[in-house]
């Protein structure tokens, strides 16, 4: 069942955590491609100086913070890669939730393709883990990009993501990861991924 509204009208932080274990549905070129979300942070912009609006700052680039729960928002990085992100909390409060690693569960020789033009069975163990263990691989295995941003995935069919009742495994939490910049915020404690899941950005 599509996670509805309520799911995601709350604090980012709860939002993140109970994120884990739910599939990410994402369907491309014909082809039905699910995950599971194994890795997540949560950012909130009253007070963390590592969420792209902090201080109430609010330009046409980050609208879809301001947006209502259950949209995306995809931003670029480094000129090269784009991050997967999803609203929370209500509309003019700026919180959501980067999608940092997921494990996927089909199409493997389809995105194997992707990200490394061999079939799954091709791959080497590292290959394996590589496959979407980080924000930017997740998104170029599943063709993630700009035109994602500010989807609505209460009603779209391109990406959404429905609820798991698997549940059996134990959330880490602890800080987030290429912050540094944000002050105390680098120490908050709002990663959280599923313990022993081989697809981590980081242990």
């Amino acid at each position: 069942m599509r996670l509805k509204k309520d799911f995601y009208a709350r604090d980012a932080r709860i939002v993140a955590k109970e994120l884990l274990g739910k599939i990410l549905v994402r369907n491309i070129n014909g082809k039905t491609l699910r995950c599971i979300i194994t890795e997540t942070e949560a950012y909130i912009g009253e007070i963390d100086k590592a969420c792209h609006a902090y201080g109430k700052k609010r330009t046409s680039k980050i609208e879809p913070l301001y947006g209502p729960p259950g949209i995306t928002y995809v931003y670029f990085i480094y000129g090269l890669y784009y991050c997967f992100n999803i609203i929370t909390k209500e509309i003019d409060i700026p919180e959501g939730v980067l999608i940092r690693s997921v494990e996927p569960l089909n199409e493997f020789d389809y995105i194997s393709n992707i990200r490394f033009k061999k079939n799954f069975s091709e791959l080497s163990k590292s290959q394996i883990k590589a496959l979407t263990n980080g924000p930017a691989k997740f998104t170029m295995a599943y063709q993630i990009n700009k035109s994602d941003n500010f989807i609505d995935m209460l009603s779209s069919n391109e990406i959404y993501i429905e609820d798991s009742k698997e549940n059996n495994f134990k959330i880490i939490e602890t800080t987030r990861i290429g912050i540094d910049y944000a002050e105390e915020a680098k120490d908050f404690p709002w990663r959280y991924y599923i313990k022993d899941n081989q697809f981590i950005s980081k242990k």
